[in-house]
């Protein structure tokens, strides 16, 4: 009866054994019946990440912008590659538009891009002026703000400080009062600037971003790279 008992465990034993060698077999097929990932998928892969990265990247934290005018000189000079932190005032849809989470408001100083008010295909840059509930006026190239004078170390003049200009409204403007939810902006080429002076105020919604960094500066018509102006920081 002993011998019946043993003899009965050690077949059971082997049985496992053997269906334990099965299942690693099985394993070892399954593993090698899996083809490895082509050279071309895995690139494709890889791009595709990147491309998904590389647009979040500049729908709602940085994007790229090139200078095509001197409205903005000589703060900014035509040819400039620009960086504009768009994370800076909060996070905007893009396909709709709207600033759904608010960090900030722009400041007067700040040089900023936005949505063309006259042209929604268009992007400009100007530097802020006048913020939600300010009263702008300018009289004789002068700006005054809340009918207080600002120092203003950035505005540049091509016709001069303009002490008896009557030109309207480029050098006598207002004074009128930003709306709560807008910004005045002028381009720091005082005389040389379309800017809210013409075509009014800038909703907040319409703020792409913050200016920040010169990353590349060309002048195809001088000499051709302006390695100083690369890595200058934007004020």
């Amino acid at each position: 009866m002993g011998d019946r008992v043993s003899w009965r465990a050690v077949t059971k034993v082997r049985g496992g054994v053997a269906a334990g060698a099965r299942e690693r077999d099985q394993a070892v097929a399954d593993a090698a019946a899996v083809k490895p990932k082509s050279t071309f998928r895995e690139y494709a892969e890889a791009l595709a990440v990147a491309f998904v990265l590389a647009l979040f990247i500049r729908t709602f934290i940085v994007q790229a912008f090139k200078i095509p005018s001197g409205s903005m000189l000589p703060t900014l000079q035509i040819g400039d590659h620009i960086l504009v932190n768009k994370f800076r005032y909060g996070i905007r849809l893009p396909i709709l538009g709207e600033r759904v989470v608010k960090f900030a408001d722009p400041r007067r100083g700040d040089i900023i891009v936005f949505v063309y008010p006259v042209d929604p295909h268009k992007d400009f840059i100007k530097r802020v002026i006048g913020e939600p509930g300010d009263t702008v006026e300018i009289r004789h190239k002068q700006i005054f703000v809340n009918d207080q004078k600002i120092d203003d170390p950035f505005g540049h003049f091509v016709d001069g400080p303009g002490d008896q200009s009557r030109l309207t409204p480029r050098d006598n403007y207002g004074p009128v009062k930003v709306p709560a939810d807008k910004v005045f902006v002028m381009g720091d080429n005082r005389d040389r600037s379309y800017d809210s002076r013409f075509w009014g105020f800038v909703p907040l919604d319409d703020v792409k971003g913050k200016a920040f960094v010169i990353y590349w500066s060309w002048d195809g018509e001088d000499r051709w790279v302006r390695w100083e102006r690369i890595g200058g920081l934007i004020h």
